[in-house]
Formats: C-alpha cells, sequence, structure tokens
C-alpha cells in the first residue's frame, strides 16, 4: 500500500482556558491514503467540523501533528500553509461558494489565477477539469444558470483543479435534494478512485456508504472506525452514531 497522504497523530484541539475550556478534538489519529474517501460522522457537536478544519491547516491543533504529504503543518508560517492550502488541498461546503458573476470555467480557475498563474493557462486548466467530469457543457454557464448539483460538482471541480491530491468535504450534499445528492457523491467517489485523497463530513449514514473507510466521533475522540458498507444500516448498527 502506498505511504498516506494524509496524518493526524495525537491531535487534540482545545477552545478557551481554565474552566471554560472546551476539548472539540481529543487525542485523534487518522491516516488517509491516496485513492481512499473516508467519512466521518457522529452527533452535532462531536467534532467533526473542527477535525476537518484541522486536518486542512484551516485551524491548528492544540497538540499533535498533522501532516499532508510528507509535509508537517505545524512546521510551516501563515504564509507558507497559505500557499499549500491553494495548491494542495481542495475545500467543498454546503455552500457552493460560487461567484455569481463568473462562469463554471472562470470559477474553477480562480484559485490557480490567484496563485499566479496566468489567466489563459489557469482557464485552461479549469476546462481540463471540467472535462475529466463530465461538465464541458458547463463551462460558459453562470451560477444562476445551473441547478444546486450542477453548482456544487463545479464546487468539487474547483476543489481539485491543477496538482491538489487532498479533498475536504463538509456536508456538501446539505442543501440538495437526495438524487442530486447522491450524483454529487458519485463525483466525489470518482476523484477518489483517480487517487485522490478524500475526508467526507456527513450525517447520513446513506452517503457514508460510499467512503471505504468510516469514522464515528463522540465527543471529540474516535469510538468507532468500520469499512465501508453497503447498506446505510450497517453504518449505523457498526457506529451507533445517534
Amino acid at each position: 500500500m502506498t505511504a498516506p497522504h494524509v496524518v493526524l497523530t495525537d491531535v487534540t484541539r482545545v477552545h478557551g482556558e481554565g474552566e471554560t475550556a472546551v476539548t472539540a478534538l481529543d487525542a485523534v489519529s487518522l491516516q488517509i491514503h491516496p485513492g481512499e474517501l473516508v467519512a466521518v460522522m457522529g452527533p452535532s457537536g462531536s467534532g467533526k467540523s473542527t477535525l476537518l478544519n484541522v486536518a486542512g491547516g484551516l485551524d491548528r491543533p492544540t497538540s499533535g501533528t498533522v501532516s499532508i504529504g510528507g509535509q508537517e503543518l505545524g512546521s510551516l508560517g501563515p504564509r507558507d500553509l497559505a500557499r499549500l492550502r491553494r495548491r494542495r488541498m481542495g475545500f467543498v461546503f454546503q455552500d457552493y461558494n460560487l461567484i455569481p458573476s463568473l462562469t463554471a470555467a472562470e470559477n474553477v480557475a480562480l484559485p490557480l489565477e490567484l496563485d499566479g498563474t496566468r489567466a489563459r493557462l489557469a482557464r485552461r486548466h479549469a476546462r481540463h477539469t471540467l472535462d475529466l467530469m463530465d461538465l464541458m457543457e458547463l463551462s460558459d454557464r453562470y451560477p444562476d444558470q445551473m441547478s444546486g448539483g450542477q453548482q456544487q460538482r463545479v464546487a468539487i471541480a474547483r476543489a481539485l483543479v491543477g496538482s491538489r491530491r487532498f479533498v475536504l468535504a463538509d456536508e456538501p450534499t446539505g442543501a440538495l435534494d437526495s438524487h442530486t445528492g447522491e450524483e454529487v457523491l458519485r463525483v466525489l467517489r470518482e476523484r477518489c478512485d483517480d487517487g485522490v485523497a478524500g475526508l467526507l463530513v456527513t450525517h447520513e449514514a446513506r452517503h457514508a456508504a460510499w467512503a471505504d473507510r468510516v469514522v464515528f466521533l463522540r465527543d471529540g475522540r474516535v469510538v468507532d472506525s468500520t469499512g465501508g458498507a453497503d447498506r446505510a444500516e450497517d453504518l449505523l448498527v457498526a457506529g451507533d452514531p445517534r
């Protein structure tokens, strides 16, 4: 098996100090390999979003280490960390966060342009990524000309454009109907099958069934982990995330 692309080791995140301190993550260790999609489940307040933010370098752990592609995030200053996020990671959120005045291709190209790539080359990369995801028909459309599912698929393309090999998705289907949500997860699954490491936060067992592994959090701790399940009921029984 290839070396893990994402490694969290004994990660703890405490908010506040003294009597008001809240432990959002408590000694969490996790590895994600290239080509692997890992889902995180748990009740509200269990630490799912905190785990996603720490894994993606949006928040720093109080203790423990996070490494992406062999690079320990704690060793990086703010500028280098921002550069690593731009070049190596992609984020997909429940709100699509597409810029209304830009076409799909322009939205996908934007991270590359912000990183200094010439506009023409960035948009060539963007169209290539859209084509890989069977979204070329959307390249010249504006967000208000797309359905919610189409917008979210474009957001995934934006998260994967360029050399990014780690995609983090926080409830990416929460604003979509069940059929459209399944299509979005199918796209995410296909990208991971192509070698991307994926981390998916979800409260839906049927969505977690797309993952290779499911990690269950409770009170900031990993309480169970299971392989992908063919049926949603298997996940609920295995982890009892309710």
